[in-house]
């Protein structure tokens, strides 16, 4: 079984999470950010992971160090649980359409963190959240688990979409680039022989 638990306290959060790779879309979610919870069950559905997630947050301040810290833990319990990642496909790609929305994510499990994100929210809310924390989110996650990723949106209006088309296309993206080719035989996937 590819997972982790990880526990993490600061002065602004405490989060207990864990992470299965290879689950069946079961999700346990408890941010205390109503839409980022929607967010990460629809991740874990579209995915196929295991999610349990339980956040005390400082969220009298704002949803900010909630939404980010939870990104760094699940960044960090992504790459605990991708172990040596021998025979993994490492790269994974989706376009995901919503509705009227359309978005790329395209992701390369590295070593190297990078975040490229070219997406618009006409709206400055998403519920209670900022519609700024999806990338915050999406930062966080890259550089604690030291994963490339690109997201464009395509096409799209509704933030709501928008969000949703992210989030799925990164299920799917990882879900893609996580799965073992059995062609590898257990080899790193790169010709450096490490990532």
């Amino acid at each position: 079984m590819r997972n982790a638990a990880i526990n993490r306290k600061t002065r602004e959060t405490d989060i207990e999470l864990s992470f299965n790779i290879d689950g069946t879309g079961k999700f346990e979610i408890d941010t205390g950010v109503g839409f980022l919870d929607h967010m990460l069950e629809l991740f874990t559905r579209h995915g196929r992971f295991d999610l349990a997630v339980k956040c005390k947050g400082d969220l009298e301040v704002d949803a900010h160090h909630t939404v980010e810290d939870i990104g760094i833990v699940l960044g960090s319990a992504i790459k605990e649980s991708l172990g040596d990642m021998k025979g993994i496909k490492r790269y994974g790609s989706f376009y995901l359409p919503m509705d009227e929305t359309l978005c790329l994510v395209a992701l390369d499990i590295s070593g190297r963190s990078y975040l490229h994100f070219e997406a618009e929210f006409l709206t400055p809310m998403l519920g209670s959240m900022a519609s700024e924390l999806v990338k915050e989110f999406f930062f966080a996650l890259s550089r604690s688990a030291d994963i490339n990723i690109h997201i464009k949106q395509i096409h799209g209006e509704n933030a709501h979409h928008v969000a949703e088309a992210i989030f799925k296309g990164f299920a799917r993206a990882l879900d893609e680039a996580t799965i073992i080719d059995e062609r590898i035989k257990g080899e790193i996937p790169s010709t450096k022989g490490v990532i």
